[in-house]
Parts: C-alpha cells; sequence; structure tokens
C-alpha cells in the first residue's frame, strides 16, 4: 500500500510533456520548429557558414601552388587560415598570431565581413533560443509542485527497486520484525510471502521459540558481494579464454605449443579454488531473555566480523533491505544501532586508544535506550587487564539493566566469562580455532568461553620449548585446568552437535519412511477399493446376462403356450406310442447291469416320473 500511495500520487500533465516534446529533441537540443524567429535565424547562420567555407576552400585552392600549405582554422568563432610555416603567405589578410615553428594565423579581407555577420547571426540564433526555452520555462512555472512531487516519488520508487534487486541478485531473505509493546504491532514475514506456507510453518517454529535475535547462516555483505566478484570475474577469464582457443582453432593457427591450453586449465583450476573459498556464514541465536552477549576467543578468530555482521544485518532490515542470511530470519526493530568499533586514537585531540574507546562508549550511554543495540569491540582493552576487565563487567552489567535491548560485547578479558554464572541476563559464545592448522574456523559456538591459544600457538610455531614452559608456570596451573575444563566444554559441546545432527538427519529419515509408508497404504486402500469395484461389475455383468437369458427362454416358452394346438388324435396317438415303446426300451436297458443284476434304484416307472400321454403335448 506504500508504494500504492506513492504511485497514485504522481501527477503527469500531458500536454506539458506534449509540449516539450514540440520544443526539445531527444538528444536535448532545441528543435527549428520551435519557432519561426529560431528557424530563420538558424537558415540564415547556415548560409553565412556556407559561404564562409567556400570561400576559404577557394583561397586554398588558389594558393596550392605555392610552397607553403593552408588549413581552415576556427578562432573564437571566426573562420581564419592556418600556415603550415613561418613564411608570410601571398592572401592579403589579418596576420592574427605568428610564432616560430607554429606558423601564421590569417584572417582573409574577404572573410572578414562574412565572420562579422556569421557573429551576430550566432548571436540571434542565441537569443531566439532563450526565448523560446523562457516561454517553456513559464509553462513548466505552473506545475512546478507536481513536478517536484513525481520527482520525488520517482526517487522514492527507484531506491525500492534497488532495494529489491539487491537482495534478489544476493539471496536474501524477508526478516521478521518485532516490535515492543510500546512500539505497536509486528511486521513478519507472511506480508513478504503471503503464498509461502512452508516459510509461514518455519517462522512459526522460531516465533515459538521467543528468539530475540534469530540469525541462521548469516553472511557479511561485503565479503559475500568481493566472493561474488572475484569469481564472476575467474568465469569471465574462462569464457574469455575459451572463446579464443575457438577463435584460433577456426583460424586454423599453429597450436602446437598448447600454451593457451595450459593458460586455460590455470584458469579453470582458479575458479574451482574460488568457489570451494566460499565465505563462512554465522549463526546467531539470541533466546529472548539474554540481554548482553559475550563473545571470546583468540586474535585473527573473526570476533569483529561477527560484530559487523549482525550490526549490518539490523541495518539492511531498517532500511527495507533482505537479510543476507537463511530463512527463518527474526530479529527486533532497534531504534538505535551504536558500535564501538576499531581504534579511536586521535594525535589532534590528544586520545589513546583507551581514552578513543571511553569517548565513544560515553556516548553511546548518554543516547542508548532499552530497545537499542550496542556491539562492544574489545570493551576493557587499552589498559592495566585488571582494571580494563573491572571496567568492562560494570559496563556490560550497566547494558544489561536497562542501557540496550541487546548487547554484544568481544573481549580477551577471562573474567567477563563468568557473568553468566552469576547473571542470567549473560550468555557466552567463542570463536573456534583450529589448532592443528593453526587457522580459525570463522564459527561460533555457543554457551562456550573462548580460551586463550597464545601458547599453544607460540609451541607450534617453533618458540623454543623452555620459554613455552616457563610460560605455562608463570601463567599459573589454575588457568590452565580452566583451559583444560573449557577443552571439555569445546568437545561436549561439539559431540553434542554431532548428535544433533545425527538425530536431525535420523529424523528426517523418519519422516521420509513415514511419508512412503502412508503413501503406500493410500496405495494399498486404492487397490482393493478398484479391485472390489472390478468383481462387482464382472458379477453385475454376469448377472445381466443371465437375466437376459432367462427373460428370452421365457419369452420362446410364453410365446409357444400361446400356439393353438395343430395335433390331430391320430398323430398324437401315434406320438404316444412312440413315447411308450421309447420308455419300454430304457426300462429293459435300467434293470440290468454289466454285471447282471438288476438296479432298483433306476427302475423308475413311467408312472413314478410323473409322465403322462397327455402331458407330453406341453
Amino acid at each position: 500500500m506504500p508504494l500504492t500511495e506513492v504511485i497514485l500520487e504522481l501527477v503527469i500533465n500531458r500536454q506539458l510533456i506534449k509540449s516539450i516534446h514540440q520544443v526539445i529533441d531527444e538528444d536535448g537540443s532545441i528543435k527549428d520548429s520551435a519557432s519561426s524567429n529560431l528557424k530563420r535565424s538558424r537558415d540564415q547562420l547556415r548560409m553565412l557558414e556556407r559561404k564562409l567555407h567556400q570561400l576559404m576552400d577557394s583561397l586554398i585552392r588558389n594558393a596550392m601552388n605555392d610552397t607553403y600549405s593552408l588549413e581552415i582554422s576556427n578562432i573564437n568563432g571566426r573562420l581564419c587560415l592556418k600556415s603550415g610555416t613561418d613564411q608570410l603567405t601571398a592572401i592579403k589578410g589579418l596576420l592574427l598570431s605568428s610564432g616560430s615553428g607554429v606558423g601564421n594565423l590569417i584572417e582573409p579581407l574577404a572573410a572578414v565581413p562574412l565572420n562579422d555577420e556569421l557573429q551576430e547571426a550566432r548571436a540571434l540564433v542565441m537569443k531566439a533560443e532563450e526565448d523560446v526555452l523562457s516561454a517553456l520555462t513559464e509553462k513548466i512555472r505552473a506545475d512546478l509542485d507536481d513536478i517536484h512531487n513525481t520527482l520525488n516519488g520517482i526517487v522514492k520508487l527507484d531506491v525500492v527497486n534497488a532495494r529489491a534487486k539487491y537482495s534478489l541478485s544476493f539471496g536474501g531473505t524477508c526478516p521478521d520484525l518485532l516490535f515492543t509493546e510500546d512500539q505497536g504491532g509486528s511486521f513478519t514475514s507472511e506480508e513478504c510471502y503471503p503464498q509461502n506456507k512452508s516459510f509461514e510453518a518455519t517462522s512459526s517454529y522460531s516465533t515459538k521459540q521467543e528468539w530475540t535475535l534469530y540469525l541462521p547462516k548469516a553472511y557479511h555483505p561485503l565479503l559475500l558481494k568481493q566472493y561474488k566478484q572475484n569469481l564472476q570475474k575467474a568465469r569471465k577469464d574462462v569464457n574469455e579464454a575459451i572463446a579464443e582457443l575457438r577463435r584460433r582453432k577456426f583460424q586454423g593457427e599453429n597450436m602446437a605449443s598448447r600454451k593457451p591450453d595450459v593458460h586455460l586449465v590455470s584458469l579453470q583450476m582458479k575458479v574451482a579454488k574460488l568457489e570451494e573459498a566460499h565465505p563462512v556464514a554465522v549463526d546467531f541465536f539470541v533466546t529472548k531473555k539474554t540481554r548482553v552477549l559475550v563473545i571470546t576467543g583468540p586474535n585473527t578468530g573473526g570476533k569483529t566480523i561477527c560484530l559487523k555482521t549482525v550490526g549490518l544485518a539490523a541495518m539492511m532490515a531498517k532500511s527495507g533491505l533482505y537479510v543476507l542470511a537463511s530463512e527463518p530470519v527474526q530479529m527486533p526493530w532497534f531504534d538505535f544501532i551504536f558500535a564501538d568499533i576499531g581504534d579511536e586514537q586521535s594525535l589532534s585531540q590528544s586520545l589513546s586508544t583507551f581514552s578513543g574507546h571511553l569517548k565513544q562508549i560515553s556516548a553511546i550511554l548518554s543516547q542508548s535506550t532499552s530497545k537499542s543495540l550496542v556491539l562492544l569491540d574489545e570493551v576493557g582493552a587499552g589498559t592495566n587487564p585488571l582494571e580494563g576487565a573491572a571496567l568492562g563487567m560494570s559496563l556490560l552489567e550497566s547494558f544489561a539493566e536497562t542501557r540496550a535491548l541487546l548487547a554484544i560485547a568481544t573481549t580477551h578479558h577471562g573474567e567477563l566469562k563468568t557473568l553468566k554464572y552469576s547473571n542470567g541476563a549473560f550468555e557466552n559464545a567463542s570463536v573456534e580455532f583450529d589448532e592443528v592448522n593453526l587457522k580459525p574456523t570463522y564459527k561460533i559456538l555457543w554457551g562456550v568461553p573462548g580460551r586463550s591459544n597464545a601458547i599453544n600457538i607460540a609451541k607450534r610455531l617453533g618458540l623454543p620449548s623452555i620459554i613455552i614452559e616457563n610460560a605455562r608456570e608463570l601463567y599459573g596451573t589454575a588457568s590452565e585446568e580452566i583451559n583444560g575444563v573449557i577443552i571439555d566444554m569445546e568437545r561436549f559441546k561439539q559431540d553434542f552437535e554431532e548428535h544433533i545432527r545425527q538425530a536431525q538427519h535420523y529424523l528426517n529419515l523418519s519422516r521420509k519412511l513415514n511419508k512412503d509408508l502412508l503413501a503406500a497404504k493410500k496405495k494399498i486402500t486404492e487397490h482393493g477399493i478398484t479391485q472390489s469395484y472390478q468383481k462387482m461389475h464382472a458379477i453385475s455383468d454376469v448377472a445381466a446376462r443371465a437375466r437376459s437369458l432367462l427373460h428370452k427362454k421365457l419369452r420362446q416358452l410364453r410365446v409357444s403356450t400361446m400356439q393353438p394346438s395343430q395335433h390331430t388324435a391320430t398323430a398324437n396317438g401315434q406320438h404316444t406310442i412312440e413315447i411308450n415303446d421309447q420308455h419300454q426300451a430304457a426300462d429293459k436297458s435300467q434293470h440290468s447291469t454289466t454285471d447282471g443284476r438288476e438296479r432298483p434304484d433306476l427302475c423308475l416307472k413311467q408312472s413314478q416320473l410323473g409322465i403322462y400321454p397327455h402331458s407330453l403335448s406341453l
């Protein structure tokens, strides 16, 4: 609806547009037909220019036999002749300039009055053009307010279109923006995807969990943009190399050196390497009860990138951009987003690193509200570790009370890791580090505080063992025990995540099998219904045929009974004698068996069968 309102407010004066098209050409120049005075002045100007060029050409042709060369030159709108040497020419005229090695510049006497008329004609053309533009300006002035409104509306639509193109090209996700009670209302992904039922279901799942910040697989926009640009450039180089090979093959050039093939292989390897080096996504799952998140871990582990990713995601959501993350994304509508990231030292203001951080944090404390997002990088750094840790703990506890809706801080102070165990508003997280390869994985481990890796890294980098052992003794056994506990927690965390992945896999597998089972049951039921229907149909066909046959026999019987008796008495008697003879022969055959014994069960008399001569006529 906001875009519809912007479009409906656009006022287009078609008569004004028609007037502009009648005066201004497509390239922005004024048409000759804009006014009769302009057309007359331009015709006069073109005629004078043609006369001058004809005069200059005739003078050059007459001087061709001389040793010097001449060419036409335009000096301040006046046509002159320029000689290639310093030698004086035979042409009478005004010597405008001369110099060693640059030739002479002469305005012929015959061209002086034409040049004067040409200048006057140009002034008349400019005056006519100004009159046309002034008249057109007066017409535009009447609709100036509508034009301003139309321009502002077009700018708004262009900005919205640019946001949409960026969001779609980078594969963003429409976020669920959560408002507090006093902010009123809410904006959910259902308004972005009203027909996406699957997204609606996953979004409802995240809502039930009551996340303050649910940001799965989020990317830093600049890292993703740089990756896509590098990959696009590498693929373009491969395509150009392939096209070059095809061109050379088509032209029949000698390919014995095979250098283009080697170059193509190297480019393809570069593309494959870039495809594998995709930026690592980070997951942010901050529950509703968490007000302060403390991220710890080694240097170059990705803590600052995590802060910037969250801050940019919140800014993109507020600016109407899709968030570069997987679905579903859920985050609050922060009224302000404050960040103290980087070194703010200044020689001109006599600010050290620590002073610069304190100045920034002081400004954040004075402006932040209970609906703000605060990002603090290396809180408490730049001073004595004990004092810095104490100051950092006090700052984070202040933000946890009423100073911010969510505060995320990175630190190397181990004391800040313990705040979670004394205050339920705190949560710990750490960036994972691969000690085998001495490289960060840029993954976030939730609920696990980071540990120091300086001594282990120094050992793997080849620092003398005596220095390593001395450092361990100075660091203290208690800290080593804490690091051991953290190592166990990280291992348990990884095992737990692995079990979760396996459980998710088996859950998905069971869902698939259950779905297949329901589909098979449905097919069996449908097959049984089909078979029953076919049997009933077959029985119905047989019964119909039997009824048809019975009806036919019955009709034949009825027809035979309705016919008048045509038999005479003699025929009846003869027929009766023949019948009796047949029965007597049958009785004789039935009274004897193969062994000569009689079969009483077959000795049935004619009278016992109910066969009488008078019934045979039936």
